[in-house]
This record gives C-alpha cells, sequence and structure tokens, in this order.
C-alpha cells in the first residue's frame, strides 16, 4: 500500500456528498454480466478501484466493458470469453482483490475452465477459499492445482447440489448464487446471507431470466436455466460509505447530508447512531447526519450479519465511541481480527482495550478460538494527531476519520487501498471543508 495524506483535524466536516453503487454489490454483478449471452447495463456505478480491477479481469477474458464515469453506466457485453491469453496480468490483478474467485462459476458454464490466480484482499481475518472450492466440486468442477494458482475445469458440465453454510456467509453466497443459476437441476441453498447487496444480486439474476426464492429461514432456491440474457438495472446505494461519512460527521462534530443514502438499508444503523446521540433527518433523496451537540453517550452492541449490525459499520463507529462518555461494549462476531485497528487509536490518545472474551453479548464462534474480538472503549478523550499506517479499507477509513477528529496534524499512510471502496474520496474531504493534503 502506498499514498501519504496530511490531515490537519479539529474541523468539523460540513457539507454534502453523494454516494453511488455498493462497492459489494457492484463487482458482483459486473461478474454475472458473464452468464448472459448479450449485452449487460449497469447503472449508478462508482469510480472506485474493485470497478477497475473487475473491468480490467473482464478484458483479460475477452469482454467488452465500457465505462461512462460521469453518468455512472457500466456496458457489459461478453461476446465469446476465453481463458486469460496473460495469466501474469491476472495474477498483479488479484493482489488487490478476491473476486476472480467468483469468476468460476460462470466462466465454467461458459467456456468450461477458469484460471483462479492467488487471492489478497484486506487481512482483516479468516476469509478462506476452501468452501468455494468446495461448492465448485460438489457442482462437478475439477481442481488442477499450478504453482501460483489453479485451473478448474467442468468436464461434464455443473449440476446442482445441496449447501449447506455453516455460517452465512456472504462470499459463499454469492458463489453458490452464481455456480447454481445455470447448473442442472435445483439447488436449496440452506443458512444463506441475505444482505441487501445479496439480495439485490438476486434481482439481477431474476431479471436475466433465474428463477430463484427466497424463503424467511435463510433458505434460497435456485432453478438452473439452460440461458440467461443480459439486464438492466441500477445499483443499491453504498450503505457501507454511508454509514462511514454519518461517523465522520459524529466524530468530528460536524453536519453532512449524504445523498443517494437509503434509510431502509441502514435500519439497525440509525438505531445505532440515535443510541449514540447522533442526529439524523430523513429525506426522499438522502440522510443528513449530525451532532446535535452536548455529550455523547457510551453503548453495548455487537456485529451480526443482517439484519444485524453490519461488521463494516464497527470500525467508524468505535472512533465515534471514543468521544462517548462512559463505557462502550463492542463484541465484534463476523471478522476476528477487526480490532487490530484500535492500536492507531490508542496511540492516538483512545482508552480501548480488547479481550478474547465475547462481552456484551451471547458467545459466538470465536469465543474459544484466542482472537481479541471484543473491545472495551472508555471516553470521552480528546485525540491527538500520530502518524498511522492504514492496516485495511474499513479500518483505513476510519483513521483518517480519527485524524480529521484529532486537533493538530497527523501523517496517514497507505491511503491507496481507500479507493477501493469510497469514490473520490479526497474530493468529498475537501468539499467537506476538511484541511487534507496528499504528499505522496
Amino acid at each position: 500500500m502506498s499514498g501519504k495524506l496530511r490531515v490537519v483535524g479539529g474541523t468539523p466536516l460540513t457539507g454534502e456528498i453523494m454516494v453511488r453503487g455498493a462497492k459489494n454489490f457492484v463487482p458482483k454483478a459486473m461478474v454475472a454480466s458473464l452468464l448472459a449471452s448479450d449485452t449487460s447495463i449497469l447503472r449508478n456505478v462508482p469510480l472506485i478501484r474493485d470497478v477497475d480491477v473487475v473491468s480490467s479481469l473482464l478484458a483479460l477474458h475477452g469482454v467488452k466493458v465500457d465505462y461512462h464515469q460521469d453518468s455512472g453506466v457500466l456496458s457489459i457485453t461478453p461476446g465469446q470469453p476465453h481463458l486469460p491469453k496473460e495469466p501474469a496480468r491476472m495474477d498483479s490483478l488479484a493482489g488487490s482483490s478476491r473476486i476472480p474467485i467468483l469468476f468460476a462459476g460462470p466462466l465454467l458454464h461458459k467456456i468450461g475452465e477458469v484460471y483462479i490466480p492467488d487471492l489478497g484482499g484486506c487481512h482483516i481475518g479468516d476469509r478462506p477459499v476452501d468452501f468455494h472450492l468446495r461448492v465448485l466440486e460438489d457442482f462437478g468442477a475439477k481442481r488442477i492445482q499450478e504453482r501460483e494458482g489453479m485451473h478448474l475445469i467442468a468436464p461434464r458440465g455443473l449440476k446442482a447440489k445441496q449447501v449447506h453454510l455453516p455460517y452465512p456467509s456472504v462470499g459463499a453466497t454469492e458463489q453458490t448464487l452464481l455456480t447454481a443459476v445455470m447448473a442442472h437441476g435445483i439447488t436449496e441453498l440452506t443458512n444463506a446471507a441475505i444482505e441487501p447487496e445479496i439480495m439485490d444480486l438476486i434481482a439481477v439474476l431474476q431479471k436475466m431470466g433465474a428463477i430463484i426464492s427466497v424463503d424467511t429461514d435463510r433458505t434460497i432456491r435456485i432453478e438452473g436455466a439452460e440461458q440467461l440474457t443480459g439486464y438492466s438495472h441500477t445499483a443499491l446505494s453504498d450503505r457501507i460509505e454511508a454509514g462511514s461519512w454519518a461517523c465522520a460527521a459524529l466524530a468530528t462534530r460536524g453536519d453532512i447530508f449524504i445523498r443517494g443514502a437509503v434509510q431502509a438499508d441502514m435500519m439497525s444503523f440509525l438505531n445505532m447512531y440515535r443510541k449514540v446521540g447522533g442526529a439524523f433527518e430523513v429525506k426522499d433523496e438522502g440522510i443528513r447526519f449530525w451532532h446535535p451537540g452536548g455529550d455523547l453517550r457510551s453503548i453495548s452492541f455487537q456485529t451480526d450479519v443482517h439484519p444485524g449490525f453490519m461488521t463494516d459499520w464497527q470500525q467508524p463507529l468505535v472512533v465515534a465511541l471514543t468521544q462517548a462518555n462512559g463505557i462502550s461494549i463492542v463484541h465484534e462476531t463476523v471478522y476476528e481480527n477487526r480490532f487490530g485497528f484500535t492500536e492507531a487509536l490508542r496511540r492516538m490518545g483512545a482508552h480501548i482495550q480488547t479481550y478474547r472474551e465475547c462481552l456484551g453479548g451471547l458467545e459466538c464462534r470465536f469465543g474459544q478460538r484466542n482472537f481479541y474480538h471484543s473491545a472495551v472503549i472508555q471516553g470521552p478523550t480528546p485525540l491527538h494527531p500520530a502518524d498511522i499506517e492504514v492496516p485495511d479499507l474499513r479500518g483505513g477509513f476510519s483513521h483518517l476519520i480519527a485524524a480529521l477528529a484529532a486537533k493538530g496534524t497527523s501523517i496517514v499512510s497507505g491511503i491507496d487501498i481507500i479507493d477501493r471502496g469510497y469514490e473520490h474520496f479526497m474530493q468529498k474531504l475537501r468539499s467537506l471543508g476538511a484541511n487534507v493534503e496528499k504528499i505522496s
């Protein structure tokens, strides 16, 4: 990771920004277009690095991609996809994204084989691809291991299987959907993830001709289709980015109107925001978030899969909780190493202690695995400027919030990773009155 940002903090962020399509949906919809026989149109697409990576990966496979940045409209025409003629190029792209594993199902259906490079991504916990591979092999794929990746082939096509997830993983649910949608037979996926981004992916697949039903007990049934067509779809807004900027307003005692934020996708966040003492106003075109003055309130909560409080909201909210009056307790149940970012906050003056035990909620799957997955935050504590190294995407934006809240000059290194999920974040910071300067 590279790039440094000089941040002179202590000024409330005020003004208006816009969020576009969700990072956790748009790349998956782009991959889904591989299943089509004609062109797909995706609107509300943000200019983020993950979109660039998937566009490049699609191009390596012979897919035509046209992206109109100003309008946010993406056009994808599969044509006759093929294996990359430059596998090394795919390896270099995969270092910043775990998306290539999702190419497997669609390409096995379309051309009968796929190359998967070694995968990168943020280091926030155990995110193995073993389950992805087991699903693909259960559907009939054969694995050929290579030095820097692997080939998967499907000599007899893919056949539907019953799939049970030990944990409602978003990635595993996406993999099963993209593989089952053209597999022969009916796939029943139990204990599936049902995040809004998953439901939007299902909506896209249904537009393409798939038959998919979702039950209230996290069971998804997919009837394999012989052929799928292109789609026309507007991506749902990025609720993670909206929540991140909302926490920035709270931590800096600011006032931000987030155009494009949607109440229905942020219900658990809005409840928590109000409990802490933040104020918000929902309008048709977005949501205004602000610090109403006075003391913020300490809270106890735990992250969970949807419809619970999303793990990606936890880190920016923890920064705001350093300014709350009293003791807050946070129990992380989704990613076991997500509290690594608090080390920098402690150097900035925050009183945060992490624990291996499950605090503030029921025992979770990490309770006996020796991970520091609970945190106690005592506040309010003034934050001091510091030199910070960004650890991952969401932790990095949270460090940026801390630097903006601290009075004085901080140097935040490794900021390029923030481009993976936050569109035009530098321009947005400046439009909100932040004193920031990129120095390398």
